[in-house]
């Protein structure tokens, strides 16, 4: 506390503590008293003797109820003692368990500690064998190096050379040996130089700022590179590595850089190999496939040539196995002219109304779809358009079917589209069998429609040949079921089958951009089976099955063989034909795709490109004095878009052609607008509609969109709007002769002729020619045309006249006028 107040002193009473006074000395002689309080700890000594304990315990529980605390009676005393003693016992027991505890950690410590030290003995002895063995050797090497210095001295040098000098490189190196080995016993001295020995060549801060010692510092690699030789050397390893041959990958071109990682060599090495071969090019450069060629075999290694096409090598070409195929149905296709009634025909089949959902009753569309027969028997259908503009697509009908069912009009017999079918089903080498159409009605000729196949060589049963025919109705019904069998007879006769446990494979019959859905495929699957979740490459596009919809509308797992379903989960739309097959990553799929779009591009780029300044010269001019109609086309399917594109390269002539800036699939689009404004194209679609901002976007840019459901009205406007292209076809019409009797001379006038009009009408108005011996040596137009004293606009045969001719005046009698008038004739494209 402070100075002595008067105040007592803060404490414990008692005899524990002593209290005492401290005098402390201060600056300028100033004092002050603290009263310092001293404690005393209180030693509890335990009574001698366990049984005086006890005792007392006992007479504490038992005996003298005044030694106890207040309030608590024996039982509740001797619960407390035993608790006590329980609780002592449990700390004897914990304290057993720690020390036992210490104990193994203790051995287990010990443990480790000697099995690395054994481990390190075991180092430092296999590191100690290993340097005597590198010591030995040197050795040894030192020895070999010096007898032969001494043979060849002996056997080159004079013989007065004195012998003593020789030796001395000998005896030098004694005593390097003999610290070689005491050094041995000096493990502490030797671990430090070779540590510095190892880390000299690594660069320090001041010798990074100082400049390191006046010269290069060795980079990493360097030093890696020395240290790796070093531990060779130390393990006996010093004799040369020997040479990893490679095999190297070798694409169309490769840069040096590239070339040197796949050889596993130094870029300086490769590029100093290439200079040797006189081509001075730099790690960044390509180089073509025969040089890198004789690079890689200079430097002993082994080239694979492989180009960029090899990868589609993992799309693997199975050659299933006879016991793995199974009988599948087969798939037929439709084909006939237009309005032949092959989709009512197929709609009787099927007991189904397709055609009445086609614009203008024509099928426009590949249709696919399967038909269960009353025997069990399953059919897969193909239905293709007979307009003239779908060529490419019957072709691929008959491409990927099996049976070509020609449909003929008994009351039309063989049309163009009849004959291209024939021809179709020829090229593809598939059986026909031809259905004879609309026998119920009375104009029916089915024997006319016989004898005109004949002129294709198409000869059927009736007339003793091999070919089926069955007559049939649409509309009645008549001859289904004979057309049914005869599919199915023909079927058995060619044994379908196919393996359905593989990847599959299938070919896209039609596809789509669906607004909802995205873009859409009609696949028909040829070999194995289609699963949902299958990664799969079509064409130029990939993806993954999201989901499969029958021909009936509803999703289904999988498709097997002859199976057409709808494949949604493309990231494009493919091309109608375009080969589907499944693969095993994405990353294939994707890398395939980018080859073929790549290769795709190329070959139009090549197509498109004048090669030569001539071509480019000839090409202008050719373009000089041709009028382009450039247009835009939009379709709901990829197979429609193709179809008008190849009818609009059909319609022109070398005055005007029709160019298609752009074929798509899907709506049309802003971006359709944009693109047809500054080409100054209308926009056609054909079952498809603009979207709003397209809409908007048309009306304030005076874009033209037009829409059609029927392709006959598309050709029909696009090759009338191509007519309106053309010049006007001037026409003369000779109106009339006359002969020059006479000339005068007229003042203010020039030269006039006094004529007679032999034949026709002489009109002011008309073009003339002057003809002198039937040679014409002047065309142009009348100055005057007077007939006594007046102007007149026309004069008739036998009459005569005054002409004189605007700004031409070399007029001689017998000079014959030839009177003619111009007429512009309006051209079309029929």
């Amino acid at each position: 506390m402070s100075d002595n107040d008067g105040k007592k002193t803060l404490g414990v009473r008692g005899g524990g503590s002593r209290p005492g006074n401290v005098k402390q000395s201060f600056s300028h002689g100033r004092t002050k008293n603290v009263v310092v309080e001293t404690k005393r700890k209180r030693v509890v000594m335990p009574k001698p003797g366990g049984a005086a304990g006890g005792a007392a315990s006992k007479s504490l529980a038992g005996g003298d109820p005044s030694k106890r605390p207040a309030g608590i009676t024996d039982a509740e005393m001797e619960r407390r003692l035993k608790a006590l003693q329980a609780a002592k016992a449990r700390e004897g027991e914990e304290a057993a368990k720690r020390e036992a505890e210490e104990k193994a950690r203790e051995e287990e410590r010990q443990r480790r500690r000697e099995e690395a030290e054994a481990k390190e003995r075991e180092e430092r002895e296999r590191a100690e064998r290993a340097r005597q063995k590198a010591e030995d050797d040197e050795r040894k090497r030192r020895e070999s190096e010096e007898s032969a210095k001494k043979a060849a001295a002996a056997a080159s040098a004079p013989p007065e050379e004195p012998a003593a000098a020789r030796p001395a490189p000998s005896k030098q190196a004694q005593p390097a040996r003999k610290d070689t080995k005491s050094d041995r016993n000096e493990r502490p001295t030797r671990g430090k130089g070779r540590d510095d020995g190892r880390r000299s060549g690594k660069l320090t801060l001041n010798q990074a700022l100082s400049g390191g010692e006046g010269g290069r510092q060795k980079s990493l690699a360097a030093m890696k590179r020395k240290q790796e030789r070093a531990r060779q050397k130390a393990m006996g390893g010093n004799e040369a590595r020997e040479k990893v041959v490679r095999e190297v990958k070798l694409p169309e071109a490769i840069v040096v850089s590239e070339l040197a990682n796949r050889m596993a060599e130094r870029v300086s090495d490769v590029v100093k190999a290439l200079m040797q071969n006189g081509m001075m090019v730099t790690q960044n450069q390509s180089i073509d496939a025969d040089t890198a060629e004789l690079i890689i075999e200079e430097f002993g290694h082994k080239v694979t040539r492989v180009s960029d096409a090899d990868v589609e090598d993992v799309i693997d070409a199975v050659d299933d196995k006879e016991e793995d195929l199974r009988d599948r149905p087969p798939v037929i296709t439709i084909m006939g002219h237009v309005d032949h009634g092959k989709t009512s025909l197929l709609d009787a089949i099927r007991n189904a109304k397709v055609v009445a959902g086609e614009a203008g009753g024509i099928t426009q569309h590949i249709g696919a779809y399967q038909v269960t027969t009353e025997s069990g028997t399953v059919l897969s259908f193909l239905d293709t358009p007979g307009h003239a503009a779908f060529t490419s697509m019957r072709a691929r009908g008959a491409q990927v079917t099996d049976i070509v069912v020609l449909v003929v009009a008994a009351d039309d017999a063989v049309m163009p589209q009849t004959i291209e079918a024939i021809n179709h089903s020829k090229a593809a080498g598939v059986p026909m069998i031809v259905a004879i159409n609309k026998v119920d009605k009375p104009s029916a000729n089915p024997d006319k429609v016989r004898t005109d196949l004949l002129q294709h060589e198409v000869i059927v049963e009736a007339m003793s040949g091999e070919v089926q025919d069955v007559e049939v109705s649409a509309v009645t019904g008549q001859g289904l079921d004979e057309l049914l069998e005869a599919i199915a007879l023909q079927s058995e006769i060619l044994e379908l089958k196919a393996n359905p446990n593989r990847a599959a494979e299938g070919a896209v019959i039609e596809a789509q951009l669906d607004v909802g859905r995205g873009p859409v495929a009609t696949v028909l699957v040829q070999k194995g089976t289609l699963k949902q979740g299958d990664i799969f490459v079509v064409g130029e596009q990939y993806g993954k099955v999201r989901a499969l919809i029958s021909d009936t509308g509803e999703r289904v797992k999988e498709a097997g063989p002859s199976v057409p379903v709808e494949v949604l989960g493309l990231n494009g739309t493919p091309e109608a034909g375009d080969v589907l097959n499944v693969v095993s990553t994405e990353a294939q799929a994707r890398e395939i795709a980018e080859y073929r779009e790549k290769a795709a591009k190329d070959k139009r780029a090549a197509a498109g490109a004048a090669t030569t300044l001539d071509q480019l010269l000839a090409k202008a001019k050719e373009d000089e004095n041709v009028a382009e109609l450039p247009i835009l086309v939009k379709a709901d399917v990829q197979g429609s878009a193709e179809a008008i594109v190849q009818a609009m390269e059909k319609i022109g002539n070398e005055e005007v052609r029709v160019r298609v800036l752009h074929s798509g699939v899907g709506a049309i689009t802003e971006s359709d607008i944009g693109l047809a404004e500054a080409s100054g194209a209308p926009v056609l679609g054909f079952n498809v509609r603009a979207n709003a901002p397209a809409r908007n976007s048309a009306n304030q840019k005076g874009v033209e969109i037009r829409y059609y459901s029927v392709i006959y009205d598309l050709v029909d406007d696009v090759k009338a709007a191509a007519s309106g292209l053309l010049g006007a076809e001037i026409r003369e019409n000779f109106i009339g002769y006359a002969k020059i009797k006479e000339v005068f001379k007229v003042t203010g006038v020039g030269k006039v002729a006094g004529c007679l009009v032999t034949e026709g009408v002489a009109r002011r108005s008309a073009g003339v020619r002057l003809l002198r011996d039937d040679v014409v040596i002047h065309e142009g137009t009348l100055k005057t045309l007077k007939r006594f004293k007046d102007e007149v606009p026309e004069v008739q045969s036998g009459q005569e006249c005054g002409m004189a001719f605007e700004n031409y005046d070399d007029i001689r009698p017998d000079d014959v006028i030839e009177i003619f008038e111009r007429e512009e004739v309006e051209r079309s494209l029929d």
